[in-house]
């Protein structure tokens, strides 16, 4: 890859050659605008974005993965000699990116096919997205209990955002223009007999297709003074962002988070400038079962750095009110009889499938409330339903099509871009096979390709420096002497790369990692660079 500047001006374009032949397309990702020469170039011709795994395909600048929703402008190239030419017609052509075709001519006839999307997240919207992209015409309706077109969600534990506008995936106007219908209610019933869904406002909707998308629901803990105090907050929504925001402000405050994982690290990244920050978790380290000892120990340290303090290995007794209003919590109460002072709290112990909804519809639901789907994400036993996202357990390619729910904000986008492929191609569409990628704001940007989630890990292979005043290193994840995750922080082209090698089942032996190889010398076109 080779990022080239058109004479005489600023923009650029990316030539790229796969195979001898060469391909033009914009230079900077469509998700945040990530240079695109730092990525991946793989020999089908996948280029990855070096931020957040995004994926398009250089042939065609079509988007091949999440979190990516515009697909890169693409031109055309020719060779004569010694030279390549690029042909752009204006400068406009090289700003914009592609979205999906707009003012889709759509049938209202009854025999027009109806695809009904229940949740208004990333995953829904990947999938109504992504049928328009590949030329479906029929009618698209989501269902979306929330007040706003879909959002960017990863935003609101990073910056707790509280205007949806800054964030949203899609407005108003581009989703009437690819003729996809949002209705802002909540649906309480589906009749897979007579293949409708009742919402909360009352209106019975028909489809021939159906995708749930609900997402997951933050978990409160069932214990005293948690449901009865004020100032206890969970996050999923703007409006709850815009709550902690208003509880923060005015002054420094007496902030406690409970959870020790992403979610709750984040938050505390985003309040500790203003606010006593203190955390409180069950394991040694935060994030110890995902990331392991060592690496959950810089994780702490780096955030220790900055005034926030920990309270690990503890268990949670009690909210207790505050002496000055006793209908607002004041205190958090350890079961050791340690007493946090405490003005605002901030719920972070997990989620759990939005699925109580389908207890009263006939579903089956796994023990964690999740829905059974196949590799095309198809609900195991129900016809033409389909389930995504947070609520799906999906056997992993990766590793042996092992069960696996995951809450990614990719593997949910990339669910719903795969539901989508299967409406529109049907079984030729080979399934969801894509890598799990994540990244996390933790003061020093994060990124994460794999994942333990299913077996473990009995082995960490860390590469780089763990000094928490300037982390760059990444960390190789290790089960039965095969690499299955690799994090990393600011390393983000290793992490890149190494999800294209877990793809592709190519990462390096362990004993050739642990003996200190660069994997970013590895070349996916064709060998060692």
């Amino acid at each position: 890859m080779k990022e080239v500047e058109i004479p005489g001006t600023e923009a650029k374009v990316l030539l790229s050659r796969v195979k001898g032949q060469y391909y033009a397309t914009g230079n900077k990702c469509t998700h945040y605008g990530a240079p695109l020469k730092n990525g991946v170039l793989t020999s089908s011709g996948r280029l990855v974005c070096p931020w957040h795994g995004a994926c398009f395909k250089v042939q065609t600048g079509d988007i091949e993965e999440a979190p990516a929703w515009d697909a890169l402008p693409c031109f055309k190239t020719s060779v004569e000699g010694d030279d390549v030419s690029v042909e752009i017609n204006s400068l406009d052509d090289v700003k914009k990116s592609r979205r999906p075709p707009t003012r889709v001519t759509t049938s209202q006839e009854s025999s027009s096919p109806h695809v009904v999307i229940v949740g208004g997240g990333a995953s829904g919207c990947g999938v109504a997205d992504n049928l328009r992209s590949l030329g479906f015409t029929g009618k698209i309706t989501i269902i979306s209990s929330e007040p706003y077109p879909p959002i960017d969600r990863t935003k609101l534990s990073k910056a707790l955002i509280t205007d949806a506008s800054k964030i949203l995936l899609r407005t108003d106007a581009i989703l009437k223009d690819l003729d996809i219908s949002l209705k802002h209610d909540k649906v309480v019933k589906v009749d897979t007999s007579s293949k409708t869904v009742r919402t909360d406002g009352g209106e019975t909707l028909n489809y021939d297709k159906l995708v749930l998308a609900t997402g997951g629901s933050p978990k409160m803990l069932p214990l005293q003074g948690f449901k009865e105090l004020g100032n206890i907050f969970k996050l999923r929504t703007v409006p709850q962002a815009k709550e902690i925001v208003d509880a923060t402000s005015g002054g420094k405050k007496n902030v406690v988070i409970i959870g020790t994982g992403f979610i709750g690290m984040e938050i505390a990244i985003a309040l500790y400038k203003e606010n006593d920050v203190n955390i409180i978790g069950m394991e040694k380290v935060p994030l110890e079962r995902v990331l392991g000892q060592k690496v959950g120990a810089v994780l702490q340290r780096m955030h220790e750095l900055k005034g926030i303090k920990f309270h690990m290995d503890a268990s949670v007794e009690s909210a207790e009110p505050s002496s000055s209003d006793s209908s607002k919590v004041g205190a958090i109460k350890l079961k050791d009889g340690k007493t946090i002072p405490a003005d605002v709290v901030i719920m972070a112990v997990g989620i759990g499938p939005a699925t109580e909804f389908l207890k009263e519809s006939g579903f089956n639901l796994e023990k964690d409330g999740s829905l059974k789907v196949d590799k095309r994400l198809r609900v195991v036993g129900v016809a033409d339903v389909y389930a995504t996202g947070d609520i799906a357990t999906f056997p992993y390619v990766q590793q042996s099509n092992k069960p696996l729910r995951i809450e990614h904000w990719d593997v949910a986008i990339n669910h719903g871009r795969s539901v989508a492929n299967h409406i529109v191609k049907g079984d030729t569409f080979e399934g969801y096979t894509s890598t799990t990628y994540f990244w996390s704001a933790q003061g020093s940007q994060l990124r994460y390709a794999g994942t333990t989630a299913i077996d473990g890990f009995d082995d960490v292979i860390i590469q780089g420096s763990t000094d928490p005043k300037e982390p760059k290193f990444s960390a190789f994840y290790v089960k039965d002497n095969k690499v299955i995750a690799v994090m990393g922080m600011g390393t983000d082209p290793t992490v890149s790369l190494s999800a294209e090698l877990l793809y592709e089942g190519r990462m390096p032996p362990v004993d050739t990692l642990r003996s200190g190889m660069d994997i970013r010398h590895m070349d996916l076109l064709g060998g060692a660079a």
